[in-house]
């Protein structure tokens, strides 16, 4: 009768062939409502999910169970770092979308080998993408990168500058403060008004408490004055009207000064409506060719 193994002499039988036990997968846990985990909860959970996350194949129906559930158990981060933007301006419901985003990207760059915990990973990617949002997102005017970011240093050197001084400073001290080249903090400061905006509409107040209205924003804009063009024209005229004889000059006070017909204008001198009219042809000729002279 023949065997698979061999015996030999006061020695156990060698098998000819060698069998490795395999590890049994890790039976995950199915929750209903994973975004109702408790964070403490959540946190053990996670390390059982992101293990088998990374030994799933992608595109599963299960490798998208875990990575969904890991999302929603791990939503209270999300909500946990974005309220410290809760004093911005943009909706909550936004940061808390951007903040999502750095969630997902985190679980999906996790390594479980490194045997570091998912939260030290996950926050600052979230908060990561959060910044990142509004650095793109709440300028009035798109700036460079480098100047967002100097604008922040910037408000900080003027805080503690005019603590210690007590006035304004200087782009000089802004300078020196930074150790940077007036030129650039120049340009620096330029560009934080384009950080903010207002609407030319917004009312203004006025009064101790700021409850009476003195008119809008848009009423303190300046607008093109038609007399101005026309204080020109009379100035670039001047020198051209000097050369012309009493007769023309008379003859152009009374049209245009007086408003006088070309009728009554030849009653008045003594002249035929015809005469007067050559006249004051040749005359507003003569100043239109000095005027276009000039141009």
């Amino acid at each position: 009768m023949r065997t698979n193994s061999t015996m030999t002499a006061g020695m156990e039988p060698e098998t000819t062939s060698k069998v490795r036990a395999v590890p049994a997968p890790t039976v995950l846990p199915h929750i209903e409502a994973p975004q109702r985990v408790a964070p403490a909860d959540a946190r053990e959970l996670s390390k059982l999910f992101l293990a088998r996350l990374e030994s799933v194949e992608e595109g599963t129906p299960e490798y998208q169970y875990v990575r969904n559930t890991l999302i929603e158990m791990n939503l209270s981060l999300v909500r946990y770092v974005a309220r410290r933007f809760s004093s911005r301006r943009e909706s909550m419901e936004d940061v808390l979308q951007v903040g999502t985003i750095g969630l997902i990207k985190a679980i999906d760059r996790y390594d479980p080998s490194r045997d570091v915990e998912f939260t030290t990973l996950a926050v600052p990617y979230i908060q990561g993408e959060i910044k990142r949002f509004f650095r793109d997102t709440t300028w009035s005017v798109r700036v460079p990168r480098r100047l967002q970011e100097l604008r922040i240093d910037l408000a900080r050197a003027r805080e503690q500058l005019e603590g210690e001084g007590g006035h304004e400073p200087s782009v000089a001290e802004l300078a020196d403060h930074l150790d940077m080249p007036e030129s650039e903090v120049a340009e620096g400061l330029v560009a934080c008004n384009g950080y903010d905006s207002d609407s030319i509409d917004r009312p203004i107040q006025a009064g101790g408490g700021g409850k009476q209205q003195t008119g809008l924003v848009a009423d303190l804009i300046g607008a093109e004055d038609p007399a101005l063009g026309l204080a020109e024209d009379i100035q670039a005229l001047k020198p051209h009207l000097a050369r012309l004889d009493d007769r023309d000059r008379t003859l152009l006070q009374l049209r245009f000064g007086a408003e006088m017909t070309q009728a009554e204008i030849g009653e008045e001198l003594g002249l035929s409506q015809m005469h007067v009219s050559r006249l004051l042809t040749r005359a507003c000729t003569t100043l239109r060719e000095g005027l276009l002279a000039e141009g």
